[in-house]
Protein backbone atom coordinates (compact mmCIF):
# COMPACT_ATOMS: atom_id res chain seq x y z
CA UNK A 1 0.00 0.00 0.00
CA UNK A 2 3.28 2.80 -0.05
CA UNK A 3 1.84 3.83 -3.22
CA UNK A 4 1.88 7.75 -3.40
CA UNK A 5 -0.76 9.78 -5.87
CA UNK A 6 1.41 12.59 -5.83
CA UNK A 7 5.31 13.77 -4.22
CA UNK A 8 4.63 15.38 -1.06
CA UNK A 9 6.40 18.54 0.03
CA UNK A 10 9.33 17.52 2.58
CA UNK A 11 7.98 19.59 5.28
CA UNK A 12 4.15 18.26 4.86
CA UNK A 13 4.12 16.02 7.98
CA UNK A 14 2.47 12.23 7.15
CA UNK A 15 0.82 9.90 9.28
CA UNK A 16 0.72 6.19 9.63
CA UNK A 17 -2.69 4.06 10.42
CA UNK A 18 -2.22 4.80 14.05
CA UNK A 19 -1.95 8.80 13.35
CA UNK A 20 1.55 8.82 14.02
CA UNK A 21 4.00 10.90 12.17
CA UNK A 22 5.96 8.60 9.21
CA UNK A 23 9.89 9.26 8.25
CA UNK A 24 10.51 11.39 5.58
CA UNK A 25 12.62 9.02 4.54
CA UNK A 26 10.15 6.32 4.14
CA UNK A 27 8.44 7.98 0.93
CA UNK A 28 9.05 6.48 -2.41
CA UNK A 29 7.43 8.49 -4.91
CA UNK A 30 5.67 6.56 -7.84
CA UNK A 31 4.19 8.60 -10.92
CA UNK A 32 1.32 10.47 -10.58
CA UNK A 33 -2.36 9.24 -9.92
CA UNK A 34 -1.04 5.59 -10.00
CA UNK A 35 -3.10 5.22 -6.92
CA UNK A 36 -6.46 6.39 -8.55
CA UNK A 37 -5.67 4.01 -11.45
CA UNK A 38 -5.06 1.25 -9.15
CA UNK A 39 -8.26 1.69 -7.06
CA UNK A 40 -10.05 1.87 -10.13
CA UNK A 41 -8.69 -1.44 -11.53
CA UNK A 42 -9.82 -3.65 -8.43
CA UNK A 43 -13.21 -1.88 -8.54
CA UNK A 44 -13.41 -2.99 -11.99
CA UNK A 45 -12.59 -6.44 -10.96
CA UNK A 46 -15.00 -6.76 -8.39
CA UNK A 47 -18.37 -5.97 -10.89
CA UNK A 48 -19.10 -9.30 -12.15
CA UNK A 49 -18.83 -11.22 -9.00
CA UNK A 50 -20.64 -8.23 -7.53
CA UNK A 51 -23.07 -8.63 -10.09
CA UNK A 52 -23.51 -11.62 -9.73
CA UNK A 53 -24.15 -11.52 -5.96
CA UNK A 54 -26.69 -8.54 -6.25
CA UNK A 55 -28.53 -11.65 -8.36
CA UNK A 56 -28.66 -13.77 -6.32
CA UNK A 57 -30.15 -11.58 -3.05
CA UNK A 58 -32.30 -10.56 -6.29
CA UNK A 59 -33.32 -14.18 -6.71
CA UNK A 60 -33.64 -14.77 -2.82
CA UNK A 61 -35.76 -11.68 -2.15
CA UNK A 62 -38.19 -12.22 -4.68
CA UNK A 63 -38.98 -16.06 -4.35
CA UNK A 64 -37.76 -16.80 -7.76
CA UNK A 65 -38.07 -20.62 -8.80
CA UNK A 66 -36.13 -23.60 -6.63
CA UNK A 67 -33.95 -25.57 -8.69
CA UNK A 68 -31.49 -28.12 -8.02
CA UNK A 69 -28.74 -25.55 -8.57
CA UNK A 70 -30.09 -22.81 -5.75
CA UNK A 71 -32.47 -25.15 -3.72
CA UNK A 72 -29.59 -24.93 -0.76
CA UNK A 73 -29.74 -21.35 -1.01
CA UNK A 74 -33.26 -21.47 -0.11
CA UNK A 75 -32.73 -23.97 2.70
CA UNK A 76 -30.56 -21.97 4.29
CA UNK A 77 -30.19 -18.37 3.13
CA UNK A 78 -27.97 -16.32 6.23
CA UNK A 79 -24.60 -17.47 5.07
CA UNK A 80 -24.71 -16.81 1.63
CA UNK A 81 -26.74 -13.43 2.43
CA UNK A 82 -23.96 -12.92 4.95
CA UNK A 83 -20.73 -13.38 2.38
CA UNK A 84 -22.72 -11.69 -0.06
CA UNK A 85 -23.26 -8.12 1.60
CA UNK A 86 -19.79 -8.40 3.44
CA UNK A 87 -18.10 -9.38 0.46
CA UNK A 88 -19.43 -6.23 -1.96
CA UNK A 89 -18.50 -4.04 1.25
CA UNK A 90 -14.78 -5.53 1.71
CA UNK A 91 -14.19 -5.29 -1.97
CA UNK A 92 -15.17 -1.40 -2.72
CA UNK A 93 -13.85 -0.21 0.77
CA UNK A 94 -11.16 -2.49 0.36
CA UNK A 95 -10.17 -1.04 -2.78
CA UNK A 96 -9.46 2.78 -1.64
CA UNK A 97 -7.61 1.80 1.49
CA UNK A 98 -4.76 1.90 -1.64
CA UNK A 99 -5.22 5.30 -2.83
CA UNK A 100 -2.30 6.62 -0.35
CA UNK A 101 -3.15 10.63 -0.67
CA UNK A 102 -6.48 10.03 0.96
CA UNK A 103 -5.70 7.58 3.41
CA UNK A 104 -2.59 9.86 4.65
CA UNK A 105 -4.98 13.28 4.52
CA UNK A 106 -8.31 11.36 6.03
CA UNK A 107 -5.99 8.82 8.97
CA UNK A 108 -9.34 8.82 10.76
CA UNK A 109 -11.37 7.28 8.00
CA UNK A 110 -8.76 4.58 7.23
CA UNK A 111 -9.02 3.33 11.06
CA UNK A 112 -12.77 3.57 11.31
CA UNK A 113 -12.42 1.74 7.57
CA UNK A 114 -9.91 -0.22 8.41
CA UNK A 115 -12.13 -2.08 11.65
CA UNK A 116 -14.94 -2.69 9.36
CA UNK A 117 -12.97 -4.18 7.06
CA UNK A 118 -11.35 -6.72 9.37
CA UNK A 119 -14.83 -7.52 10.22
CA UNK A 120 -16.24 -7.91 6.43
CA UNK A 121 -13.25 -9.77 6.11
CA UNK A 122 -13.63 -12.08 8.66
CA UNK A 123 -17.20 -12.47 7.69
CA UNK A 124 -16.34 -13.13 4.18
CA UNK A 125 -13.89 -16.07 4.99
CA UNK A 126 -16.02 -17.87 7.89
CA UNK A 127 -19.32 -17.70 5.75
CA UNK A 128 -17.49 -19.34 2.99
CA UNK A 129 -15.99 -21.77 5.14
CA UNK A 130 -19.49 -22.84 6.38
CA UNK A 131 -20.85 -22.81 2.72
CA UNK A 132 -18.15 -25.24 1.46
CA UNK A 133 -18.81 -27.49 4.79
CA UNK A 134 -22.57 -27.68 5.25
CA UNK A 135 -24.13 -26.79 1.85
CA UNK A 136 -24.51 -29.81 -0.50
CA UNK A 137 -21.50 -29.89 -2.77
CA UNK A 138 -22.87 -28.27 -6.19
CA UNK A 139 -22.62 -31.03 -9.33
CA UNK A 140 -19.37 -30.71 -10.93
CA UNK A 141 -17.14 -29.52 -7.45
CA UNK A 142 -14.78 -32.44 -7.09
CA UNK A 143 -12.64 -33.03 -4.10
CA UNK A 144 -9.28 -30.57 -5.00
CA UNK A 145 -11.81 -27.50 -5.43
CA UNK A 146 -13.35 -28.35 -2.09
CA UNK A 147 -9.90 -28.22 -0.47
CA UNK A 148 -8.93 -25.07 -2.29
CA UNK A 149 -12.06 -23.51 -0.71
CA UNK A 150 -11.11 -24.51 2.45
CA UNK A 151 -7.27 -23.75 2.31
CA UNK A 152 -7.97 -20.63 1.10
CA UNK A 153 -11.08 -19.23 3.46
CA UNK A 154 -9.04 -20.38 6.24
CA UNK A 155 -6.06 -18.20 4.78
CA UNK A 156 -8.28 -15.08 4.59
CA UNK A 157 -9.39 -15.57 7.91
CA UNK A 158 -6.03 -16.21 9.86
CA UNK A 159 -4.74 -12.78 7.11
CA UNK A 160 -7.28 -10.78 8.69
CA UNK A 161 -6.91 -11.59 12.27
CA UNK A 162 -2.89 -11.11 11.64
CA UNK A 163 -3.68 -7.71 10.43
CA UNK A 164 -6.02 -6.64 13.35
CA UNK A 165 -3.17 -8.09 16.23
CA UNK A 166 -0.24 -6.94 14.13
CA UNK A 167 -2.08 -3.14 13.75
CA UNK A 168 -2.40 -3.80 17.76
CA UNK A 169 0.78 -4.25 18.45
CA UNK A 170 2.09 -0.84 16.53
CA UNK A 171 3.64 -3.18 13.62
CA UNK A 172 2.18 -1.17 10.62
CA UNK A 173 4.64 -2.51 8.00
CA UNK A 174 3.20 -6.25 8.82
CA UNK A 175 -0.38 -5.19 8.96
CA UNK A 176 -0.25 -3.68 5.53
CA UNK A 177 1.25 -6.82 4.52
CA UNK A 178 -1.60 -9.36 5.77
CA UNK A 179 -4.20 -7.00 4.83
CA UNK A 180 -3.04 -6.90 1.26
CA UNK A 181 -2.80 -10.76 1.29
CA UNK A 182 -6.74 -11.06 2.62
CA UNK A 183 -7.72 -8.49 0.35
CA UNK A 184 -5.79 -10.41 -2.95
CA UNK A 185 -7.94 -13.99 -1.21
CA UNK A 186 -11.24 -11.70 -1.51
CA UNK A 187 -10.83 -10.87 -4.63
CA UNK A 188 -10.42 -13.72 -5.98
CA UNK A 189 -13.55 -14.55 -7.19
CA UNK A 190 -12.93 -11.69 -9.58
CA UNK A 191 -9.83 -13.16 -10.95
CA UNK A 192 -11.57 -16.92 -11.30
CA UNK A 193 -13.97 -15.14 -14.13
CA UNK A 194 -11.07 -14.20 -15.99
CA UNK A 195 -8.75 -17.46 -15.19
CA UNK A 196 -12.30 -19.47 -16.43
CA UNK A 197 -13.07 -17.50 -19.39
CA UNK A 198 -9.40 -18.12 -20.51
CA UNK A 199 -9.58 -21.57 -19.65
CA UNK A 200 -12.52 -22.36 -21.90
CA UNK A 201 -11.07 -20.62 -24.93
CA UNK A 202 -8.17 -22.02 -25.07
CA UNK A 203 -9.25 -25.50 -24.12
CA UNK A 204 -12.99 -25.52 -24.33
CA UNK A 205 -15.46 -26.24 -21.40
CA UNK A 206 -13.71 -27.11 -18.43
CA UNK A 207 -13.86 -30.49 -16.37
CA UNK A 208 -14.17 -31.24 -12.76
CA UNK A 209 -10.51 -31.20 -12.26
CA UNK A 210 -9.68 -27.84 -14.97
CA UNK A 211 -12.31 -26.12 -13.40
CA UNK A 212 -10.67 -26.30 -9.63
CA UNK A 213 -7.08 -25.85 -11.34
CA UNK A 214 -8.51 -22.56 -13.06
CA UNK A 215 -10.03 -20.87 -9.81
CA UNK A 216 -7.24 -22.05 -7.80
CA UNK A 217 -4.87 -20.03 -10.45
CA UNK A 218 -7.07 -16.87 -9.49
CA UNK A 219 -6.22 -17.02 -5.99
CA UNK A 220 -2.37 -17.84 -6.65
CA UNK A 221 -2.16 -15.04 -9.26
CA UNK A 222 -4.26 -12.72 -6.64
CA UNK A 223 -1.45 -13.41 -3.98
CA UNK A 224 1.14 -13.32 -5.82
CA UNK A 225 0.40 -10.13 -7.13
CA UNK A 226 -0.14 -9.09 -2.96
CA UNK A 227 3.54 -10.44 -2.50
CA UNK A 228 5.08 -8.50 -5.29
CA UNK A 229 3.49 -5.19 -3.84
CA UNK A 230 4.37 -5.79 -0.11
CA UNK A 231 7.83 -6.66 -1.60
CA UNK A 232 8.03 -3.34 -2.98
CA UNK A 233 6.77 -1.87 -0.33
CA UNK A 234 9.19 -3.27 2.01
CA UNK A 235 11.97 -2.17 -0.27
CA UNK A 236 10.66 1.39 0.22
CA UNK A 237 10.80 1.21 3.97
CA UNK A 238 14.27 0.16 3.76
Amino acid sequence: MNVTDKVRAPDVPQHNELGKPESQKNKTPTKPFSAGWLVAVLLLLSVIPLTFGAIRLTELAGGTEITSANARFFAAPLPVVLHIVSASVYAVLGAFQFATGFRRRRPGWHRAAGRLLVLCGLIVGLSGLWMTLFYPRPDGTGELLYALRLLFGSAMVVSMLLGFTTIRRGDVIRHRAWMIRGYAIGLGAGTQVLTLLAGELIIGPPSELSEALLMGAGWVINLAVAEWAIRKQLRGFS
